[in-house]
């Protein structure tokens, strides 16, 4: 590879000669010739170059923020020499717990460290030229946190304790260890002993075996159920850090009983807290009809409450099933015996054939009933007959038990009119001696239009 700036040109000579020559023309000189090649190296705009490809740093995790951890420098090796500026690739430092000054490369620490967590940061620095930012070359750094002692040491796993009902004094009923997230250089070293409040308790002892292991033994028999089924041990942890740290953790043992070769059996207390007598099995029947009683009166209570409910149409309901049932079934159009059809109909139409009962109404339809009455009826008729008709042979309209009876209702009472807003228009006398002759009730009206010589008005 050439570089511009260890060398910027090149001078060769090269030679150019006839490897087969003839012997006759050997005095005809030298079959050779020489020339020189001179190259000119061009500059090219190069990114910086960091001092060292992979920088190593070390950092305590109790290191406080913006504690400074290193330095690392890049130059720009074009003859320009422009600056650098510096900055961290956040890909490789996600949680941002590094920083690096723009100028001058130095790294210091953003946030606090754990060495449990991650103990060593590989983090890439970029350096970019000023008058170039196209320009960027890329420097390795790897962070390693140095350990302090920061955890407490606490068991090794969770514990399933158990003591038989018959053990005897002195008798091993467990051993524990321990573990510490922290990385001494020289290794763990554990100490167990029971705390001041559980030292002198009269079931169980604890002994250190400077291993980092301890052995929890009893210190009593006749351990029976009935009185008390579960202990809770509490025990003292130290490790061997500096300055040391320390922490209670409790051992849960259970009263078991046990076969004849100290296998635990059970070690649930219900035996006990039942009745005498009463059984498992008969436990799980009561509460079985108890549960029984309580859905039937559910049940019971909730039938009621439907019954109280108001009978309120739901639309989502099958209307199939909130059919009413009347007894009465009705003769279909015809049957006009349920009110009086006289006030609807004109006394000048008179019906020439009346239909038959026993028909059904789907024959009846198809003759049209003849009628005689005065001709300014006939287009009233007419409209009411083809609105029967249409009704009729509707398949969407109710069944013909349902129809509406239609009929013209005339042109007005036979009594004509007793208004005297007519005599009005009308330049002759009305004559209202008729009124005498309609009885005590018409006698007012009798007295005030009559022309007789008791009326009050003529």
């Amino acid at each position: 590879e050439l570089d511009f700036e260890a060398k910027t040109s090149y001078t060769l000579r090269i030679e150019a000669a006839n490897m087969h020559v003839d012997p006759r023309f050997l005095s005809l000189g030298p079959f050779s010739d020489m020339t020189t090649v001179k190259i000119i190296v061009e500059d090219v705009d190069e990114p910086p170059v960091f001092t060292s490809r992979l920088y190593s740093m070390v950092v305590s995790e109790a290191a406080k923020v913006g504690t400074i951890i290193g330095t690392v420098a890049a130059h720009d090796p074009d003859a320009s020499n422009s600056p650098v500026r510096y900055s961290i690739d956040r890909n490789t430092d996600l949680e941002r717990y590094f920083n690096i000054d723009a100028n001058s490369g130095v790294i210091t620490t953003a946030k606090s460290l754990d060495r449990e967590t991650n103990a060593v940061h590989n983090i890439t620095v970029l350096a970019m030229e000023s008058q170039n930012p196209a320009q960027i070359g890329r420097g390795y750094v790897a962070i390693t946190i140095l350990d302090i002692n920061d955890n407490a040491p606490e068991f090794a796993m969770e514990y399933e304790t158990t003591v038989c009902e018959n053990a005897q004094p002195g008798q091993v009923i467990q051993k524990i260890s321990a573990i510490d997230k922290d990385d001494p250089p020289n290794g763990h070293q554990f100490y167990f002993s029971l705390t001041a409040e559980a030292a002198n308790n009269h079931n169980f002892t604890l002994q250190d075996n400077k291993d980092n292991t301890a052995t929890v033994l009893t210190r009593r028999n006749g351990f029976r159920r009935q009185e008390q089924s579960v202990f809770y041990l509490p025990i003292f942890i130290v490790d061997s850090g500096s300055p040391s740290l320390s922490s209670t953790n409790t051992l849960t043992i259970r009263v078991c009983d046990c076969d004849a070769d100290g296998i635990a059996q059970t070690c649930n207390a219900e035996a006990y807290i039942l009745p005498a007598g009463l059984s498992t099995g008969a436990l799980i029947a009561i509460l079985a009809c108890v549960l029984t009683l309580l859905v039937l009166v559910l049940l019971i209570v909730t039938m009621r409450r439907r019954k109280k409910e108001p009978l309120i149409f739901d639309e989502e309901r099958d209307i199939r099933e909130n059919i009413v049932r009347y007894d009465d079934e009705g003769g279909g159009e015809e049957d006009t015996e349920a009110f009086d059809m006289a006030a609807l109909r004109n006394l000048n139409i008179i019906r020439d054939t009346k239909a038959r009962r026993d028909v059904t109404p789907e024959i009846q339809f198809l003759s049209r009933p003849t009628f005689k009455s005065i001709p300014d009826n006939v287009i009233f008729r007419e409209f009411i007959w083809e609105r029967l008709k249409e009704a009729d042979v509707d398949p969407c309209a109710p069944p013909y038990d349902s129809l509406q009876t239609y009929a013209f209702e005339g042109n007005g009472s036979v009594a004509e009119s007793l208004s005297s807003l007519d005599s009005i228009s009308s330049n002759s006398d009305q004559n209202y001696d008729y009124l005498s002759d309609w009885g005590p009730r018409f006698k007012r009206l009798a007295d005030m239009y009559g022309t007789g010589p008791d009326c009050l008005y003529s």
